[in-house]
């Protein structure tokens, strides 16, 4: 295949060798407290949290939950936004060997069943909010013990067994014990993806990987060693996304930065955030992005034009987005791509190359493997400026999905991941994502799988048949639109049926608009014809 043509870009910048530590994320967090101890890592309103302060209180929380029965091995699911005690948690199950799962504070009964039974989760972390929706599904999950922290003012009655994180705390639970950890096998985090069946799958990330795609991400952001050490980073993406937890909160302890944790993204509100706080990073979603922009705020005077560097994920950035959030702050907005699976990033625009490429997410980040191959064999592959799969492979991708090893050999393959997105790569390495293998919607950064939404509409009264397709929104970047043959004699409206879904759906899952029609187009077998309907989309967006 010959040398890769971006290795060129990175010389005089990066090492000609990118090292991974053997280290676990518990040693990268020791070394970040030994380095920084007495700095702010958390800044939450007048709150200020030291990493002596942070570190201290993952130490008592670990040793309670090794006071509850978790082990090496075991998983603790986290339910929280992005607010001290998430990291705290996180770090409490590093210090034990345990397994994060992550669980969005969104997720419905339903959901938070899957992934409970599936992952095996027998202690949980939750805010107030969201204790009801846990202990509705407590009967049907191996969930022992619930941790309620309360951020919304509300003490729910819990029940026996159950305890608020802040008197767990208060006890004096012990020490925790020492254990061997192995970063490059050790699973860290279960990070929950939907798949093309509508099952959700449990990505297995390691230490290593997670550890890897770190400090791969420090490297693109960095022009001068150890730049951002007391610097400010706005944390207004989820923690609960992979893209959060690697990009902003694991980023921001290694890098020493004070994050400013923003636990639901307001416009208005980060406008003021950054007007007092003066931060340096910012990593966002493009819906992020979309916002300030029409918020009408004199951005460059609020503080944004200090803000050194900015990149946009989870989701495409349009172009003409990016030029105006450009235009208004006055510094590059730089796009990049990743995956669950890949902890989760593999391609970047880096900060020391410029503004980037227009369109483009990039090119691989160090240590990292891409090539665009043959849809059909997944085998051959393509040269500069053919389209086809994009495989990546790099310490970054993940072990495995959990319980699924069909799945796993399906998109693992001699050490390339298949990603099932369209790729172009040009003459110099830089990589275009031109569309998607699979039928995922990407909504508001978030991922949302037809089939899943299909089948609540199935269980809606008075709905005969149903398809569920991506729409393109200036805002969201895609939305999720819902095709519905009625029942005969049903008077359903689109209104009943949004909020039908409303109920059994996360919020960014449920459809926002309803098109009636009397039959859906199917194959000569009977098989619903999405693509149709994106098809006749595209041509009515066109007219």
């Amino acid at each position: 295949m010959g040398e890769m043509p971006w290795l060129g870009l990175y010389r005089g910048h990066l090492p000609e060798r990118f090292e991974v530590p053997d280290v676990s994320l518990w040693q990268l967090f020791e070394d970040a407290v030994g380095e920084h101890g007495g700095r702010v890592a958390l800044v939450l309103g007048e709150r200020r949290v030291t990493f002596h302060e942070l570190r201290e209180m993952a130490e008592r929380l670990a040793g309670a939950l090794h006071g509850l029965g978790v082990r090496k091995g075991d998983r603790v699911g986290l339910m929280l936004p992005n607010v001290p005690q998430y990291v705290i948690g996180f770090f409490a199950a590093m210090r034990l060997g345990a397994v994060v799962t992550q669980l969005n504070p969104m997720y419905v009964e339903r959901e938070l069943e899957h992934i409970l039974k599936d992952s095996g989760a027998r202690v949980a972390i939750v805010y107030d909010g969201a204790y009801e929706r846990v202990r509705a599904v407590r009967g049907k999950v191996p969930l022992e013990t619930v941790i309620v922290a309360p951020l919304q003012g509300g003490r729910p009655r819990l029940e026996r067994g159950d305890v608020y994180l802040e008197e767990l705390l208060e006890e004096n639970a012990g020490a925790a014990p020492e254990v061997e950890m192995d970063p490059a096998e050790d699973l860290a985090a279960l990070q929950y993806t939907g798949g093309t069946t509508g099952r959700s799958k449990g990505a297995m990330l390691t230490h290593r990987n997670l550890v890897a795609n770190v400090l791969q991400n420090l490297a693109i952001a960095t022009v001068e060693p150890g730049e951002y050490v007391g610097e400010k980073a706005v944390a207004a993406l989820p923690y609960f996304h992979v893209y959060g937890l690697t990009c902003v909160m694991l980023f921001g302890i290694k890098a020493g930065t004070q994050q400013l944790l923003v636990p639901r993204f307001e416009a208005q509100a980060v406008v003021e955030l950054v007007r007092r706080e003066r931060p340096a990073l910012f990593p966002g979603v493009p819906t992020m992005f979309s916002a300030l922009v029409a918020s009408g705020e004199d951005l460059r005077e609020s503080g944004f034009g200090g803000i050194r560097f900015y990149n946009s994920g989870g989701a495409p950035l349009p172009v003409g987005l990016k030029h105006a959030f450009q235009e208004r702050v006055g510094v590059p907005l730089l796009e990049g791509y990743g995956l669950s699976e890949a902890s989760p990033t593999t391609h970047a625009n880096p900060r020391f190359l410029g503004e980037g490429r227009d369109g483009s997410i990039g090119i691989p980040l160090p240590a990292t493997d891409a090539r665009v191959v043959d849809v059909e064999s997944g085998e051959r592959e393509l040269a500069p400026g053919e389209e086809g799969e994009l495989v990546v492979r790099g310490p970054q991708v993940m072990k495995g999905y959990w319980n699924m090893p069909e799945e796993t050999g399906r998109v693992l393959r001699d050490g390339w991941l298949y990603t099932g997105d369209i790729a172009r790569m040009d003459e110099e390495g830089y990589f275009y994502i031109v569309d998607r293998k699979k039928d995922l919607i990407v909504a508001s950064g978030y991922n949302v799988y037809p089939r899943e939404v299909e089948e609540v509409l199935y269980e809606c009264p008075g709905v005969s048949e149903a398809a569920v397709i991506g729409v393109p929104d200036p805002y969201r970047g895609e939305t999720v639109k819902a095709f519905v043959v009625k029942e005969g004699g049903s008077e359903l409206t689109g209104e009943e049926v949004i909020e039908f879904c409303r109920d059994r759906l996360a919020a960014y899952k449920v459809p926002k608009a309803v098109e009636f029609r009397e039959e859906l187009p199917k194959s000569t077998v009977g098989k619903i014809l999405r693509r149709v309907l994106a098809g006749e989309e595209r041509e009515a967006a066109s007219r």
